[in-house]
């Protein structure tokens, strides 16, 4: 079962999002940013690029001609996700698949809506039988 890690209480999700995402690229792990929808893929992928003037996120869309080669994709299709990617779950909903995952991590805002949705993804992850952790957003990423 997966490892599953939970930031709450993100003031900016796409923010942190992108926090996280830059030290796992510099630690070498391989990311994969699941979106709902296709202007979310879009906010992510221009943040990527704009968040900190001085870092670089090598990343790319899924579909892209580089997809296989970027240690970073976002899309939306989990199954399309390499095996030993992080799993960065930007949707509201669990992703499709998840039980194969090695390592997913949620970022949830401060309004109730996110507050409330994560909570049932977190009561699906429980239910099966994955390992759960917490921490607030501003702690040091796993």
């Amino acid at each position: 079962m997966p490892r599953v890690d939970f930031h709450h209480d993100a003031p900016d999700k796409l923010r942190h999002a992108c926090e996280l995402v830059a030290g796992w690229h510099t630690a070498g792990r391989r990311v994969w940013i699941h979106c709902a929808d296709d202007l979310l893929a879009a906010r992510v992928d221009q943040m990527l690029w704009t968040f900190e003037h001085l870092a670089f996120v090598p990343h790319v869309r899924d579909g892209h001609p580089l997809a296989d080669a970027s240690p970073v994709r976002i899309g939306r299709d989990p199954a399309l996700a390499p095996a030993d990617a992080v799993l960065l779950n930007l949707s509201a909903q669990v992703p499709e698949g998840f039980e194969q995952r090695e390592h997913i991590v949620e970022i949830v805002g401060r309004d109730a809506e996110d507050r409330e949705a994560a909570r049932a993804r977190f009561v699906l992850y429980r239910q099966h039988g994955c390992d759960l952790h917490t921490r607030h957003a501003t702690a040091e990423p796993a």
